[in-house]
């Protein structure tokens, strides 16, 4: 894959400067500087170290719709495991297990080490997260915030609140149980849930709010800490809006993913309070206590450059890159989809979003790598041809309304929801069957306008009304598709018209008869470029999001699309025929002439058409137009480069492409076998790289 796009790994980056405060307040740097100024540094400006953990998990979980919580749960446990053995000689040196209550205690919730208590908190605030996002965000985070303002009472603020007796009991009950309110009941539910929220704001704003807030939580911890009133001084009740910010400043500015800072901060989380007891006890044995313990600053720089030494390996760890030397590839450029989607966005009719259509792996380029990289971009609907490719996107992290364009039997009507994806109905006897299955399942109708594929026609007016009564189907868009948009003739364009009219008619009945028809959309990609602005909720782009049209015919707008995809292979091998020789299956090559053919690494397996190379199928090699010949195999074409005697082995093949001044388009290789540029670009097969 190719961007322009500068990458910038904010929150893998802020791990780092998290684990950073978080050592600091283990050590405690500015000690012996000034006791406030420590205070500040450790207890409170620090607090925010471990809200970022919990809600970068959260929004990552979000992303897939939580479905990957079981995963990062069994992740967790396992290293939760590897911890506790870790530390077990420890604890046992310090005499930390008091009795087998006091064991099953600390393993279950306060952590076997004083650091590992984030380990259960973050397992059991999964757990809680997950049960209550079911019930959507605006019920889930005043749920979250409650608990999270009991575990107020029992941290900063439990000096007040212990002073009303019935308080102080519940309290001295929960006490029994957990030594501490920061953990995964009280304290990271209302983190995790804040992070699948991703509330984002402009940086402006971000960064003014983060200020604001963290100025305002520091003279709360200052005045708690005046008062002596904190049993742990952890929680505060500016807190939660002082992370809102500071991660919506981070997701501002996030660009990519830097997998080595994410481990590397992993690790030293895990080791530093070893490296503390290992730099402690060091300093003891050789007469250093002065200066390695006693001197907060050095100390602290000690137990940092011994724990980034013993991380340090994480930081080698290298990234598989596409090999150098692959048979046969597809070069996305990420950079011409972002460029593709904005100028399609300058088209629309204010307040009319794009929704992707990312069905067929995206026309051939990669149905994740384009619906991620359009999320990245702003792009919240996508739109799919089956339930399979739906859930693909959701396990790939893709997020927004996904809405299935085909069939999908209502026997599956548990992955529509478990998956919450968004099925179209394809006529009135499969909107019932979907409804009687009993789950809720959130829809778009489809209206036959006149193409006669999917939708109740949309002179049904009793069949429409009955979808939107429906027990279980919430109706959330009403749509339609133009079969002859992509024609100026008249007779085709007058035909548009009559779909458009008839759609509209039927929304507007809709609306008088108090319906609300929801997200409203009829507009594809030739629809953009021949029709003027419609007043609808979306746009369907599809070919036009990949720069190309389906075939050369005239448009009435022609806008400054890119080509993403090139489409290239390699040169196994040159060989030289004699005049009279023949190459291939059939012998479909005769030479006429001495000739040199190259083979080329790529075939009809990988979806090209069989038939291009007697259809005059070209390819570019070093900037050169070179005809394919005789018949295409499984996995190889011949090509004649009798006019480029320098081609050896090894050589870039460009199917589709530039090469040099060279450009062959996706649209010359479809018009060659008489079809169109989607047809060519979805059969290209999965064994093809995307770079």
């Amino acid at each position: 894959m190719r961007t322009a796009e500068r990458t910038f790994p904010a929150l893998d980056l802020f791990r780092l400067a998290a684990v950073l405060l978080v050592v600091m307040n283990h050590t405690s740097p500015l000690a012996d500087v000034s006791a406030m100024a420590d205070f500040w540094l450790t207890r409170v400006l620090a607090r925010a170290a471990v809200p970022f953990f919990f809600m970068t998990t959260g929004y990552f979980l979000a992303r897939n719709h939580w479905a990957g919580a079981g995963r990062q749960l069994k992740k967790l446990c396992l290293l939760y495991g590897v911890c506790v053995l870790l530390y077990l000689p420890v604890n046992f040196y310090a005499g930390s297990f008091t009795s087998p209550a006091d064991v099953l205690r600390k393993l279950l919730v306060d952590g076997t080490f004083y650091h590992l208590w984030y380990f259960p908190a973050t397992i059991l605030g999964i757990l809680i997260a997950r049960r209550l996002s079911r019930f959507g965000l605006r019920a889930a985070l005043p749920a979250a915030a409650l608990l999270y303002l009991i575990g107020l009472g029992g941290d900063s603020y439990y000096g007040l609140v212990s002073q009303i007796p019935p308080l102080r009991a519940v309290y001295n009950g929960i006490f029994t149980l957990c030594g501490y309110t920061r953990n995964g009941l009280f304290f990271a539910p209302l983190f995790l849930l804040l992070g699948a929220a991703g509330k984002r704001w402009s940086r402006r704003i971000s960064l003014v709010g983060l200020l604001f807030s963290l100025t305002a939580m520091s003279a709360e911890g200052l005045w708690l800490h005046s008062l002596g009133v904190q049993r742990h001084d952890s929680m505060y009740l500016l807190l939660p809006l002082c992370m809102v910010f500071l991660f919506s400043l981070l997701l501002g500015g996030n660009r990519g993913e830097c997998r080595n800072a994410r481990a590397f901060s992993a690790v030293l989380y895990v080791i530093h309070p070893l490296c503390i007891v290992l730099v402690r006890g060091a300093a003891k044995v050789l007469g250093l206590g002065e200066m390695l313990i006693e001197n907060s600053v050095l100390h602290l720089i000690a137990v940092l450059a011994l724990s980034a030494l013993l991380s340090a390996p994480c930081l080698l760890r290298e990234r598989k890159k596409p090999s150098p030397i692959a048979r046969a590839w597809r070069e996305v450029d990420l950079a011409a989809l972002g460029h593709n989607a904005q100028v399609l966005r300058n088209t629309l009719a204010p307040g009319t979003e794009l929704m992707a259509v990312v069905k067929a792996e995206a026309y051939g380029h990669g149905g994740a790598v384009t619906a991620r990289a359009l999320q990245k971009t702003g792009v919240r609907a996508f739109a799919v041809a089956c339930l399979a490719e739906g859930i693909a996107l959701r396990k790939a992290g893709v997020r927004g309304m996904i809405l299935i364009l085909g069939y999908t039997a209502p026997e599956e009507a548990s992955l529509l929801t478990r998956w919450h994806l968004t099925q179209t109905v394809a006529d009135i006897d499969h909107g019932r069957a979907l409804a009687a299955q009993g789950r809720r399942v959130h829809v778009h109708l489809a209206l036959d306008t006149g193409m006669h594929r999917l939708g109740i026609p949309a002179e049904h007016r009793e069949e429409i009304r009955e979808m939107f009564r429906l027990p279980n189907l919430v109706v959330d868009g009403v749509f339609s598709h133009l079969c002859v948009s992509n024609s100026l003739e008249a007779g085709d364009v007058a035909y548009t018209q009559e779909q458009l009219t008839l759609f509209y008619d039927t929304v507007a009945w809709l609306r008088a008869a108090g319906y609300d028809p929801g997200k409203v959309h009829i507009q594809a990609s030739y629809g953009i470029w021949n029709l003027p602005k419609q007043p609808c909720a979306y746009v369907r782009a599809g070919i036009a999001l990949y720069g190309v049209r389906s075939d050369d015919a005239p448009v009435q707008r022609n806008l400054d699309l890119r080509p993403v995809l090139s489409l290239r292979a390699r040169v196994a091998s040159v060989r030289t025929l004699s005049a009279g020789e023949s190459a291939g299956y059939g012998r479909a090559f005769r030479a006429e002439r001495e000739t040199q053919l190259a083979v080329v690494t790529i075939g009809y397996a990988d979806g090209l058409p069989r038939d291009l190379p007697q259809r005059g199928g070209q390819v570019l090699i070093q900037g050169r137009r070179c005809p394919m010949v005789g018949r295409m195999c499984m996995d190889q074409l011949l090509v004649d480069v009798s006019d480029l005697p320098e081609v050896a082995p090894g050589d870039t093949v460009t199917i589709i492409g530039r090469d040099g001044g060279q450009v062959i388009r996706a649209e010359e290789q479809a018009a060659c076998c008489g079809t169109i540029t989607n047809e060519l670009l979805s059969q290209l097969g999965s064994r093809l790289s995307i770079e």
